[in-house]
C-alpha cells in the first residue's frame, strides 16, 4: 500500500498527541517505549508535512503553538473515533481477548516467560499486553485488566494482591571483584544506588540494615527496566526484586553482596480491575491464571 500523502504516519501522530498531553519529549519517549530523540523526529516530520510549527521549545519546557493546540484536539477526536470503532468491531467479532497494562518490568522480567504456558492451556484466548508505567485508566485505554507494583492504594479501581516482592541489593560481578568493597552494608553509601520511580525501595533496606538512607548517593532513573540494566552494565548497585532479578543472580550476572532481605507490604505486585468488577470472560480466565502463577491467596 501507498503511503498517503495527505495522511500524517500514525507513529507522527501518536508521538504528537502523547507530547502534546505530557508536555515532554522525554516523558512521551517514555510511554511510547521509544527514545526522546526518535520522538523529536517525529515531530518534525508532522510540522514539516503540515507547514507549521506545532510547538514553542524553551530552555526547560514546551508548550503548544495555537496551531498545536487545534491540531491536537482534532487529533484526540480522530483516536476517539478509531478507539470506539475498534471497540465496537472486536465485540461483533466476539473473539476471545484479553488485554492487560502492565510494568515494563514486569512483563519483560517475569510475565513473558510464563505466557507461553497460557497460550497452550488456552489457545483460543488471545493475551496483548500494553507496557506502561502510566496508571490505568479503564474508560479511556480499553483495558481489561492491570497489574501493578506498589501499595495497591488506587482510587477507582480494585486491587488484588497477587505477591509480594522482596528487596536486596544486586550488583554486577565486575563491581562486586574480590568483595572487599562490601564488607560491610555501610560501604554501600559509598557507592552509586540505582532507583526507579519507587525511592522507598532503598530505604526499606537501607534503615532495615540500620543505615541512614539520606546518606546515600542515588542515581534515580524512570524505569525499573533501566535501573536493572545499568547494574548489568556495572554503573551502580540496583535494589533488587528478588521476583525479577531471579534468572540473572541463577545465571551469575548479578549478585547479591549481602544476605539481608526485607519484605514490605508496601511492595507486592497487585492485579487490579475496574471498580464495578466486571470483567469479561477471556479477563477472567487470565486473572485466575495468572493468580494460579503468583501462587496467590486470597486476603484474609
Amino acid at each position: 500500500m501507498r503511503a498517503s500523502t495527505t495522511m500524517p504516519p500514525l507513529q507522527a501522530l501518536r508521538a504528537f498527541e502523547a507530547v502534546g498531553r505530557l508536555s515532554s519529549f522525554r516523558r512521551a519517549g517514555e510511554e511510547l517505549l521509544i527514545t526522546q530523540s526518535a520522538v523529536s523526529h517525529h515531530i518534525k516530520q508532522l510540522e514539516d508535512m503540515l507547514g507549521v510549527r506545532l510547538f514553542i521549545r524553551r530552555a526547560k519546557s514546551i508548550e503548544l503553538t495555537p496551531e498545536g493546540a487545534t491540531y491536537l484536539a482534532r487529533t484526540n477526536e480522530a483516536f476517539a473515533i478509531i478507539t470506539s470503532a475498534t471497540y465496537q468491531m472486536r465485540r461483533q467479532a466476539g473473539r476471545r481477548r484479553v488485554r492487560v497494562s502492565v510494568l515494563p518490568s514486569f512483563a519483560a522480567n517475569w510475565l513473558v516467560s510464563r505466557l507461553s504456558r497460557f497460550m497452550r492451556e488456552y489457545p483460543d484466548i488471545e493475551v496483548e499486553l500494553e507496557p506502561t508505567l502510566r496508571l490505568t485508566d479503564f474508560a479511556a485505554d480499553e483495558v481489561d485488566l492491570a497489574i501493578r507494583f506498589g501499595a495497591g492504594r488506587w482510587q477507582g479501581v480494585r486491587a488484588e494482591r497477587l505477591m509480594n516482592e522482596e528487596l536486596s541489593p544486586v550488583l554486577s560481578p565486575d563491581i562486586f571483584g574480590d568483595g572487599s568493597r562490601f564488607a560491610d552494608p555501610a560501604d554501600l553509601l559509598s557507592e552509586t544506588l540505582l532507583d526507579s520511580m519507587n525511592p522507598f525501595e532503598w530505604e526499606l533496606w537501607l534503615d532495615e540494615a540500620g543505615l541512614d538512607h539520606r546518606q546515600a548517593r542515588v542515581l534515580q532513573l524512570t524505569d525499573y527496566n533501566i535501573a536493572l540494566q545499568a547494574a548489568l552494565n556495572g554503573q551502580g548497585v540496583a535494589i533488587g526484586r528478588l521476583l525479577l532479578v531471579g534468572d540473572h543472580i541463577a545465571a551469575g550476572r548479578l549478585l547479591r553482596p549481602f544476605p539481608l532481605i526485607v519484605r514490605s507490604e508496601n511492595t507486592a505486585y497487585w492485579l487490579v480491575i475496574p471498580e464495578n468488577g466486571r470483567l469479561s470472560a477471556a479477563a477472567e480466565v487470565f486473572a485466575l491464571w495468572l493468580k494460579g502463577e503468583a501462587g496467590y491467596q486470597p486476603q484474609k
